[in-house]
């Protein structure tokens, strides 16, 4: 529905294009950090280190599963390596910030939400590596600068705060106030997302559609890549609130953000955009379906 709503004010010039660099620029760096924080600090959870690396390393390694199997499944098609290498990264990343986010608040507790963002360092990483170097087969240059951005920064300062003991001596007005920053992160992102599809549906693209790798990559990200990640989640010895993160990330439809990733490196944005709002279209009858019997498969 808020996606709805920001779709509906950027169609009423209610959020006008213009505001959109300085509305993320918000989001990115003051309001989204500020969740982590809030979440992070005082988590018992995040205070043992192996929790500190394993969610990362897994995050990562099935990033790097995913976009593998998407390739193997698009390489008969025979796409322009522009078109490839967008629908390989666009459907290789599954959602793990503004949809996953309100489902963990929802259905799971605090610990679980600031493990997921320990979680969500290692899919930036692998997006920003593996999924540049598959645009750009290595030459799309220092990558890590990439990785600086706010939530990352974020993550690795609240951990460190966290095994600090920050949450007993950070002033009470620090914390209240982290709180209502945080709470402000995803309703705003939604609507920002709302009004990027928006956008996008009005923007007919000129250029060919390749339908067949598009329905396969599509294949893949609902339906395919959920059974791997629930295998990961079943079979992979874990914490449990790690496979309740999984089974979440299985369910969840393609990222926002490769198309970010497409614009920057030259790859086929159009077929980005297709990935994504397709498969988030879908995701509203699967997501359902997939955490349902993901919790079942985990025995929860």
């Amino acid at each position: 529905m808020v996606l709805g709503i920001g779709f509906g004010l950027r169609r009423i010039r209610w959020m006008a294009p213009e505001s959109d660099a300085s509305v993320l620029k918000l989001g990115v760096n003051v309001l989204f950090p500020a969740l982590i924080l809030d979440t992070i600090l005082g988590n018992p959870l995040l205070a043992r280190p192996s929790v500190l690396w394993f969610p990362p390393l897994l995050a990562f390694l099935v990033i790097a599963l995913s976009m593998l199997l998407v390739a193997l499944l698009l390489a008969p098609f025979k796409l322009p390596r522009a078109t490839v290498g967008a629908a390989v990264v666009t459907a290789g990343v599954q959602n793990f910030g503004y949809m996953v986010i309100p489902l963990v608040e929802a259905l799971f507790d605090r610990e679980t939400l600031g493990l997921l963002f320990v979680h969500n360092l290692g899919v930036e990483i692998g997006m920003w590596s593996l999924g540049v170097w598959v645009l750009t087969r290595g030459s799309g240059g220092a990558f890590w600068k990439r990785l600086l951005s706010g939530p990352p920064v974020a993550i690795l300062c609240s951990l460190l705060l966290n095994l600090l003991h920050a949450n007993e001596w950070f002033p009470v007005f620090v914390r209240k106030s982290l709180h209502m920053l945080g709470q402000a992160s995803i309703p705003l992102a939604l609507l920002l997302t709302g009004a990027t599809i928006y956008d996008q549906v009005r923007d007919r693209q000129e250029g060919r559609s390749h339908y067949g790798a598009l329905t396969m990559a599509l294949v893949a990200r609902v339906a395919l890549l959920p059974l791997l990640i629930l295998a990961i989640a079943r079979w992979v010895p874990m914490e449990e609130p790690l496979r309740k993160i999984l089974v979440l990330q299985g369910a969840m439809p393609a990222a926002m953000m490769p198309v970010v990733i497409c614009r920057l490196f030259q790859g086929d944005s159009r077929m980005s955009v297709q990935i994504i709002l397709l498969s988030t279209a879908i995701s509203l009858f699967t997501i359902p379906f997939w955490i349902k019997a993901g919790l079942w498969w985990i025995a929860l």
